[in-house]
C-alpha cells in the first residue's frame, strides 16, 4: 500500500540477511525481509530419498543454470573458468554449503600494508572478533580451541570427529611437519538449542534433513521471527527506488503471484551475495543514478573474487570409511596461508580435507577419469577406490582486479524479465602459480599420509564458484569504494550492504563465518548510530 512504510527493509534471507535481521530486531523497529525463494522442507532433501545422488545433480545442483527453479535467476558465466554457484531460498546458499567455517586471519585485512598488493580493509580482525564469537554462539559452531594458526578462540561445541580418514591425513601432515587442525564447522555435534546432533545423513551440500547443519533457515530465522521480524517469501525485488535527495524510498518487487508491488522503507539493506547485489544495484537505474544505484565510483560489480579451487584425490590401500561424516568439515592445514616470497606468489591458500565420494559418485567419477572402467575389471577397481579415497581442496586467495566484474546481460533474463548477471573473470598469474603450488604440495601431503595413488584434478575446478566476493567493496574513500566502513553507501545514506560484496580482499578460506561477522558488525554499527544514521 502507498502509505505502508516499514522502518527497515532487508533484501535477501541468506547468511547475512538473517544475521542482520536477528541483530536489528532488538530495536523493536518494524523490519521486513523479502526473499525471492521459499522455505525449504527438510523432508524433501535428497538424503531422505533413495535417488539422492541423482537429485543432488539436478534439482539440488549448486548451479542455478542447472536447477532452473522458479526462484532462480540465470547467470551468464561463459566468460569465466569458474561457474557461479548459489541457492535461492530462506537460508540462501547456506542450504547447500558444506559448513566448513574457518575465520579470516588478521593478515587478511592488511594485505596492502603487509604485502604491497590490493588494499587494506577499513576495519580489522579485532573489530570483528566479538561478532565472530557471537555468530558461533548464535548458530552453533563446533571446533577445537588452540589452533596456532589464528588468534585464540573457543568454539562453543566439540569438533566433528576426524574418523580414520582424518587420522591418516593427520599422520601425513605430522610426517611433513606441517600445520593441521580440526576445522571449525557450522554443525551441531551434540543437541543444541532445540536442534539435534549430526547423524551423518548424507553430504552436507545436499541439504541437512536433520537440521544439524547451521544453515540460516534453522539457526537465525526462528530467532528473528520470534523477535518480530516479518519474512515474505517468493518476492523478487526488481529495483531499489530513490528520490531527488538521493535517499532510497523502498523497492519494487514481484510477489508470490507475480504481481508488481512497491514497498516503502526508511532504510534499505541489501544482502544478495557478491553477484546478486551488484545485479540489483545495476538494475536500479534512474536519472539520479543512470549507471546503477550507489555507483558514482563506477566500482559496483568490479573486483569480483571467486577463490580459485584446486583438488587432489588420494587412494589408500586400506578402508578408511571415507564417505562417512560431514563432507567438508574434517580438518584443514594452513601451512601455506601467509605470504612467503620464495614461493613465487603473494598471499596463500587453505588446504581443506574432505570426505571420499558416495558409491555412485565414486563409480561415475572413476568412469570419467578412466580409473574405474566398464567391464570385468569394474568391481575390482571400484572396491579399490570406494571408502579408500580422500580429497584435499585448495582454496586460493583471490586478489581483487577491476576487470573481473559483474555486469548485466544484454539478452538473458529471469522469469520476471529482469536482466540477468553476466560474469567476466580471468585467472590471474598469481592465482595460477598459487594453484600449481597447492596441487604439488597437496599431492605431497597425500603421499606422506600413505596414499598409493594420487590424482590432481585440472584446475581451477569449474563447479566451485560458491564464494562471491568484492563487487561493492567497503572503504573510507568514496572514489575507491561503494560503502563506508560500516556498510553504508557513500551515495545513498539510507542504503546498506551487508553481504560478501563489501569484502575488500577474499582471504584464503571459506568466507561464510566472516560474512556473518561483518553483517553483525554492520548491524551493531547501525544500532550505535541510530540517532544520526543518515548524517
Amino acid at each position: 500500500m502507498a502509505d505502508d512504510v516499514v522502518d527497515v527493509l532487508i533484501i535477501g534471507a541468506g547468511a547475512s540477511g538473517a544475521a542482520v535481521a536477528w541483530s536489528l530486531a532488538e530495536t523493536r523497529m518494524r523490519i521486513v525481509c523479502l526473499e525471492q525463494g521459499g522455505w525449504m522442507n527438510p523432508a524433501e532433501y535428497p538424503s531422505t530419498r533413495r535417488d539422492w545422488e541423482t537429485a543432488r545433480a539436478q534439482e539440488f545442483a549448486p548451479s542455478p543454470n542447472i536447477r532452473q527453479l522458479p526462484s532462480d535467476y540465470p547467470v551468464n558465466d561463459t566468460d569465466s573458468p569458474i561457474a557461479v554457484l548459489n541457492y535461492n531460498a530462506v537460508g540462501g546458499s547456506t542450504i547447500l554449503y558444506s559448513a566448513h567455517f574457518p575465520r579470516f586471519h588478521p593478515s587478511d585485512f592488511r594485505v596492502r600494508s603487509l604485502d604491497g598488493v590490493a588494499d587494506d580493509w577499513p576495519i580489522d580482525y579485532w573489530a570483528l572478533e566479538p561478532f565472530f564469537a557471537q555468530n558461533d554462539s548464535n548458530i552453533g559452531v563446533s571446533g577445537l580451541a588452540g589452533d596456532p594458526a589464528i588468534p585464540a578462540h573457543e568454539p562453543p561445541l566439540p569438533p566433528v570427529p576426524l574418523g580414520r580418514m582424518g587420522e591418516a591425513m593427520g599422520r601425513g601432515f605430522n610426517n611433513l611437519g606441517w600445520h593441521w587442525w580440526p576445522s571449525d564447522s557450522a554443525i551441531v555435534t551434540p543437541p543444541n538449542e532445540g536442534r539435534d546432533k549430526c547423524l551423518n545423513l548424507g553430504p552436507c551440500n545436499a541439504g541437512c534433513a536433520q537440521g544439524a547443519k547451521s544453515s540460516a533457515d534453522v539457526s537465525y530465522w526462528p530467532m528473528a521471527q520470534r523477535a518480530g521480524v516479518e519474512l515474505r517469501t517468493n518476492c523478487r525485488v526488481r529495483e531499489i527506488t530513490v528520490d531527488e535527495r538521493d535517499m532510497a524510498t523502498g523497492v519494487t518487487y514481484y510477489d508470490a503471484d507475480g504481481v508488481e508491488q512497491h514497498q516503502r522503507a526508511e532504510v534499505v539493506i541489501v544482502a544478495c551475495n557478491g553477484v546478486g547485489t551488484p545485479r540489483l544495484l545495476l538494475n536500479s537505474t534512474s536519472a539520479r543514478f543512470p549507471n546503477g544505484l550507489a555507483n558514482r565510483s563506477g566500482l559496483v560489480g568490479r573486483n569480483l573474487m571467486l577463490h580459485p579451487w584446486g583438488m587432489v584425490a588420494g587412494v589408500f590401500d586400506e578402508p578408511l570409511a571415507s564417505h562417512y561424516g560431514p563432507q567438508g568439515t574434517c580438518m584443514l592445514s594452513q601451512e601455506f596461508y601467509e605470504t612467503d616470497a620464495e614461493r613465487g606468489f603473494v598471499r596463500g591458500y587453505d588446504m581443506q580435507i574432505t570426505r571420499g565420494g558416495s558409491a555412485v559418485q565414486t563409480a561415475m567419477g572413476g568412469l570419467a577419469s578412466g580409473s574405474i572402467p566398464w567391464g570385468e575389471r569394474h568391481h575390482e577397481a571400484f572396491r579399490r577406490h570406494y571408502d579408500r579415497t580422500v580429497h584435499l581442496g585448495i582454496c586460493c586467495e583471490d586478489l581483487p582486479e577491476e576487470h573481473n566484474r559483474v555486469t548485466l546481460d544484454d539478452e538473458l533474463t529471469d522469469s520476471d524479465g529482469i536482466p540477468a548477471p553476466k560474469v567476466s573473470y580471468t585467472l590471474s598469474e598469481n592465482s595460477r602459480r598459487m594453484l600449481d603450488h597447492g596441487l604439488a604440495h597437496g599431492a605431497e601431503a597425500m603421499r606422506a599420509a600413505g596414499a598409493v595413488e594420487v590424482h590432481p584434478a585440472a584446475s581451477p575446478i569449474r563447479m566451485a564458484g560458491w564464494h562471491l566476493l568484492g563487487t561493492a567493496r567497503m572503504g573510507k574513500d568514496p572514489e575507491r569504494s561503494v560503502v563506508n566502513e560500516w556498510g553504508r553507501s557513500h551515495d545513498v545514506r539510507n542504503l546498506f550492504l551487508v553481504d560478501g560484496s563489501v569484502f575488500v580482499t577474499s582471504g584464503g578460506v571459506n568466507p561464510t563465518t566472516t560474512i556473518q561477522a561483518v553483517a553483525l558488525y554492520i548491524a551493531d554499527s547501525m544500532k550505535r548510530n541510530l540517532a544520526n544514521l543518515f548524517d
